[in-house]
């Protein structure tokens, strides 16, 4: 059996080990491909493993062989799944694998906005500490978390731990979820619609997956309900934002930060307004890229592949 992983880089650069995905058949691992290269490296593979090379119909037609495609992720978007059923092609991908290095990208995005650890840590290098008068020295706000309000967008795995840790730090907890009543036993959290979030939350985590409703859910209007300096992070997908909204927000003042691991293009284009933006916090897709998460990524990748040999295939999209 062929294995053909497309783009194996940012799973694994090195850190990690191959050798059980080897062993389960004639493995080609590909640090990057683009699009134009899919069909020439896919042939002959009867399994395909992708984490952001995009496998679309017009390539699934002219691989005969493929029987099997893994998404080395979550999301699945970059996999024509009408088309993979049409082709007799299984799909499955990888949830869960990085929920707690995730929830805690959150909190370090938040704790940067809120006590700029990294910023003064930055601004003692330069020596503004030495030359500073007095003992303590600070030049921005330090924000405490205790009492502040945290609306969670979206209530899967990361969702549930990123309101468990705002717990912790003596948060209040507003959830927003499309199905609220799955979670009536939860009484230590308040279940709200949108609007009701966005307009009492002093700081607003976007945890839900990307779809039709979803997209640019924070835009003008969304935006135009935030309280006065209100923080947003969102470590869930580019899409989930109006980029231009949300710049535009930070530099008339009443959005108070934005911290994000994700674009809508990634890397992103030198004009993205958010580059260039007051109060912004940028980070390079990476929420997800703890060794212990990449190192879960691959287990269930395999254990994936096994399944699906055995007869028994596990989480199954298509």
């Amino acid at each position: 059996m062929k294995i053909v992983v497309l783009d194996g880089y940012t799973l694994n650069p090195g850190d990690l080990d191959w050798t059980p995905l080897k062993e389960l058949g004639s493995c080609v691992i590909h640090a990057r491909t683009e699009s134009t290269l899919v069909v020439e490296r896919a042939q002959d593979a009867e399994i395909l493993l992708t984490n952001k090379t995009i496998i679309s119909a017009d390539a699934m037609a002219m691989l005969p062989s493929v029987k099997y495609i893994g998404v080395l992720a979550t999301g699945v978007n970059i996999v024509d799944l009408e088309a993979a059923k049409k082709h007799n092609i299984l799909v499955t991908n990888v949830p869960g694998y990085s929920t707690g290095s995730v929830a805690q990208m959150v909190f370090a995005l938040l704790l940067e906005m809120t006590q700029h650890v990294g910023h003064h840590a930055s601004m003692v290098q330069q020596g503004d500490w030495v030359a500073c008068p007095d003992f303590s020295f600070r030049d921005r706000p330090l924000i405490e978390l205790a009492g502040k309000t945290l609306g969670v967008v979206g209530y899967g795995q990361i969702g549930q731990q990123v309101a468990q840790i705002a717990k912790a730090f003596g948060m209040q907890v507003l959830v927003q979820t499309a199905h609220p009543e799955k979670y009536q036993q939860e009484t230590d959290l308040d279940f709200v619609d949108i609007d009701n979030l966005f307009s009492n939350s002093d700081v607003i985590s976007l945890n839900c997956p990307l779809t039709e409703v979803t997209e640019n859910l924070v835009d003008t209007a969304h935006l135009a309900r935030v309280k006065q300096g209100a923080l947003l992070i969102n470590t869930g997908r580019g899409q989930l934002i109006n980029e231009d909204a949300v710049a535009e927000a930070l530099e008339e003042g009443y959005l108070g930060g934005y911290a994000s691991d994700v674009l809508s293009q990634e890397p992103p284009a030198e004009d993205n307004p958010l580059l260039s933006a007051s109060n912004c916090l940028l980070t390079p897709h990476i929420a997800w890229a703890t060794n212990e998460a990449r190192q879960r990524l691959l287990d269930i990748v395999v254990t994936n592949i096994v399944a699906f040999k055995n007869g028994v295939p596990q989480n199954r999209v298509a």
